[in-house]
């Protein structure tokens, strides 16, 4: 299922021409479209030509129709697709600051390359600007680092901030699009002075704007795959792991990444709030499993190297919540190996550990009693790793995820 790692499937010199071909190809059709000629981009802020509007957005609703169809039809693995973190202030701030910096220099920084590799001389000297302020951008962030980072919101898509479904925002989207391309042109006549379209110039733009909209109407009906959907699709392969036990680690695993520096460790803790606070492990976020879903998002914007481990108090709700994240392609899945009460039965001193191909109860209750909520503060819930030296078959294997990818102009 897509999208494919390259590298690894192709080899680095055939991914790297493939990467080099895609560029050639986006911006031989910036070219095409016009958009080395920096009045012809200047003139969109003056309503007198919005082919920029008309190009990017044509761009962006037929990618966005054809990506949320391929999801749909299980083509797709829409949670491998880089979505950049939004940080809302800064993103907006930043949008204005290139926005003025379009307006006065006539280029986006894409844009600006297109104009240079056909030599023309505002490209060149835009490009040069653009690599400039990248410069007293990276020597002076440390100024301003709090704000750079402040609003952090994570993967934020518009079905998430509307709380609608995906096939419906895609059909907004593309319904707004072709008001926009309607509106575009009555200001370019009435700015511009261009002519109306031709009979069939107007003929053709109403067949593909029809066609675009019966397709997203089409995926909203359709609808996209439910967690369970997808876990349906991988169940074969994914149950055998559980049934071999390849992801259940034991608790000195665990412990051992904890204290490991390279690696970033994120304890889910699912279970409801009573149980968590009762006990946890030290550092183990509280996500009950109703509430993982999303939860999602964010767990896919965390870097390659950050492993996730479901916690219950048996395996019972840790094992469910591994197929939920493991059917949302949430990388580096594992189970605590016969959950909180093997914890602390290894660094409690209470019993001894469960042996880690033993097939565990089922039973989600504490088996250690505890007079108050004590959380984190129990001593078994931070152990030392110097102190015991368990040995134990490692089960974690770090794979590494889809990476970031640029998009737009720029």
């Amino acid at each position: 299922m897509a999208p494919f790692l390259l590298e690894p499937l192709l080899g680095k010199p055939l991914a790297y021409l493939i990467y080099l071909l895609i560029g050639f190809g986006f911006g031989t059709a910036l070219e095409i479209s016009g958009f080395a000629s920096s009045p012809k981009l200047a003139g969109q802020f003056y309503f007198k030509d919005m082919t920029v509007l008309k190009v990017m957005f044509t761009g962006i609703i037929v990618a966005m129709v054809l990506i949320f169809w391929s999801s749909a039809l299980g083509l797709l693995n829409y949670n491998l697709i880089w979505v950049n973190p939004t940080y809302l202030w800064p993103g907006i701030v930043g949008g204005l600051i290139m926005g003025a910096g379009f307006i006065i220099g006539g280029f986006c920084p894409g844009t600006s390359l297109v104009a240079l590799a056909t030599l023309k001389i505002d490209g060149f000297f835009f490009a040069l600007g653009a690599l400039t302020g990248i410069f007293f951008f990276g020597e002076t962030v440390q100024y301003f680092d709090r704000f750079w980072h402040s609003s952090y919101m994570g993967r934020f898509t518009l079905p998430q901030l509307f709380g609608l479904p995906a096939g419906l925002v895609v059909f907004l989207i593309v319904l707004m699009a072709l008001v926009m391309f309607w509106g575009a042109d009555k200001l370019e006549q009435f700015f511009g002075g261009k002519p109306a379209p031709s009979r069939s110039t107007a003929i053709r733009t109403a067949a593909a704007g029809a066609t675009l909209l019966a397709a997203s109407v089409a995926l909203m009906v359709y609808g996209q795959p439910t967690t369970a959907e997808k876990w349906a699709g991988m169940a074969d392969e994914k149950e055998a792991l559980l049934t071999e036990r390849a992801v259940q680690i034991a608790p000195a695993e665990l412990l051992d990444y904890i204290y490991n520096d390279k690696v970033i460790v994120k304890v889910i803790d699912v279970r409801d709030e009573a149980n968590y606070n009762v006990f946890h492990i030290v550092g183990a976020e509280s996500i009950p499993l109703a509430d993982l879903s999303s939860a999602i998002p964010d767990m896919l914007t965390e870097p390659e190297n950050t492993l996730f481990v479901a916690v219950s108090n048996d395996e019972t709700l840790a094992t469910d919540a591994w197929r939920t994240m493991a059917a949302e392609s949430v990388p580096n899945v594992y189970i605590l190996a016969g959950g909180i009460n093997n914890w602390l039965d290894t660094f409690a001193g209470g019993k001894t550990p469960v042996a880690l191909n033993s097939v565990t109860t089922g039973n989600e209750d504490l088996r250690y009693p505890f007079d108050a909520a004590v959380g984190a503060m129990h001593p078994a819930a931070d152990p030392d790793p110097n102190a015991l030296h368990l040995e134990y078959i490692p089960k974690v294997e770090m794979k590494l995820k889809q990476g970031p990818s640029g998009g737009g102009c720029g």
